[in-house]
């Protein structure tokens, strides 16, 4: 039984490399071509911002909360920004309660440090006494349908959740945050690192993948670009990547980029 199991996965992922090399896909698509983006806002009642990405059948829910916390002490005039994510087993069989294990923690990393690095929260208007209180941003992130490319959908989630949060009311003489009294202030933000994850299947650069396509991934680069910079790069799977097919990697991001911010823009609009 297993035999045949194993037998049925590599001749999928064969057939998967011989579409590839022909520039096609099963879903239609073309290599370069993202799937549409839906954005739905405000799902939650109690989160400051929260939406639900869809990209085909790939589902995620992000929230943003806010409350008061010491800074850190080497920030201590910049607020802080915790964004974790959980891989729900409703979303996929291959996801099991418990502690987060690596996929999840991985996810978290990345876009946290594609939020942080590219600048796109203004950290120090977050402050609200220098070296005893400022602004925590918690961004939680949670799967609801894995068909690939979770990386992206939830960077998307992330980016579009910041920017449509309210941010609550702070008494400062009670030194607490009223979460039920809502402000008209918005969270401090620039341009938004836009994430594409590359994957390299064979001599194929694709984007988007599904999940059958992200099995046979033999490497993937995950690129955040704000405006004509590049703010983060974290490279994933067990292949190597030379300079040439970097250089691939990073001008079919810089291209896609595009698109999907157009696509959270339309969708926010």
């Amino acid at each position: 039984m297993s035999g045949g199991g194993n037998k049925t996965a590599k001749i999928t992922g064969e057939r998967i490399k011989e579409y590839l090399s022909k520039g096609k896909r099963f879903d239609g698509r073309g290599l370069e071509e993202f799937r549409k983006i839906t954005i739905e806002k405000d799902i939650s009642k109690k989160a400051e911002g929260s939406v639900r990405v869809k990209l085909g059948k790939s589902e995620v829910l992000v929230g943003v909360k806010m409350n008061v916390v010491t800074p850190y002490p080497d920030s201590q005039d910049q607020g802080v920004l915790m964004t974790t994510a959980e891989l729900l087993p409703l979303s996929s069989e291959r996801f099991e309660n418990g502690p987060p294990k690596f996929p999840a923690i991985e996810m978290g990393r990345v876009i946290d440090r594609g939020l942080r690095e590219s600048g796109f929260i203004d950290f120090k208007k977050l402050c609200i006494v220098e070296g005893e209180k400022v602004w925590n941003i918690f961004v939680d992130i949670y799967s609801i349908n894995e068909d690939g490319n979770l990386l992206d959908a939830g960077m998307i989630g992330a980016i579009a959740a910041l920017k449509i949060a309210t941010m609550p009311f702070y008494d400062k003489e009670e030194e607490k945050v009223d979460h039920d009294r809502k402000t008209e202030n918005k969270i401090p933000l620039s341009e938004p690192p836009i994430s594409v994850t590359v994957h390299k299947i064979g001599d194929n650069f694709l984007v988007d993948p599904t999940r059958e396509e992200e099995d046979i991934s033999e490497a993937r680069v995950t690129i955040g670009i704000s405006g004509d910079i590049i703010s983060s790069i974290q490279k994933g799977e067990k292949e190597s990547i030379d300079l040439e097919d970097m250089k691939k990697v990073i001008d079919l991001a810089a291209k896609i980029a595009k698109d999907v911010k157009k696509g959270i823009d339309d969708n926010l609009k």
